[in-house]
């Protein structure tokens, strides 16, 4: 689950937990020990605001959010924040991630789809691409087919573009670029990487 749904869910069950009750827009809480009527240093209850309380829940969840973005992603994510070290370790990570899987590196024959979420008015889409041996030792990645409609506007731009020839590591822009979460490599008729299943 994204932690965008998650914090829906979070937020809606927070504000309205009984549906017999008004909906909150704050929260508060009281320390059991402040009704210990022997205590003599009763703790004081707090509250705050449902949203903030339901963001502070939903970052604590392993949601899938870091898994659904590309390397790429993540390295503009910490570049937005100033964050050279953690830029470097989202591209460091992306490299890692892909030069240890155990299907690497790219054979002849592989078939490679990619899916692309609905964005906007435009409607979600796939691309499958085939690694074929390319000059001098390196392999090419050819677009076989997609699955965005023919008359859609900026077509030529949309498809084909991670389509290299000669290349050491066909594969590498597409899984920077557009993520290994929405990849899906085929090998001998068998899947080898399914996305973001671990």
């Amino acid at each position: 689950m994204r932690r965008t749904e998650a914090l829906k869910i979070i937020t809606r069950v927070l504000r309205q937990p009984v549906d017999t009750v008004p909906t909150a827009d704050l929260i508060s809480g009281h320390p059991l020990a402040a009704f210990d009527p022997d205590a003599t240093d009763r703790p004081k209850p707090w509250a705050m605001q449902v949203d903030v309380l339901a963001l502070k829940i939903a970052k604590q969840l392993p949601l899938a959010d870091d898994s659904e973005q590309s390397p790429l992603a993540r390295a503009e994510d910490a570049k937005r924040r100033r964050d050279l070290g953690g830029e470097l370790a989202a591209l460091q990570q992306g490299h890692t991630d892909l030069t240890t899987a155990p299907w690497y590196p790219s054979q002849p024959g592989d078939l490679v789809h990619v899916h692309y979420e609905p964005v906007g008015g435009m409607a979600a889409f796939g691309e499958t691409y085939r690694i074929t041996a390319g000059a001098h030792g390196f392999l090419s990645m050819q677009l076989l087919c997609d699955t965005l409609p023919e008359d859609s506007e900026h077509r030529d731009g949309m498809v084909g573009c991670f389509a290299v020839n000669d290349d050491p590591d066909p594969l590498s822009d597409l899984w920077f670029e557009a993520g290994p979460h929405r990849l899906t490599v085929i090998r001998d008729g068998r899947p080898v990487h399914t996305g973001g299943a671990r």
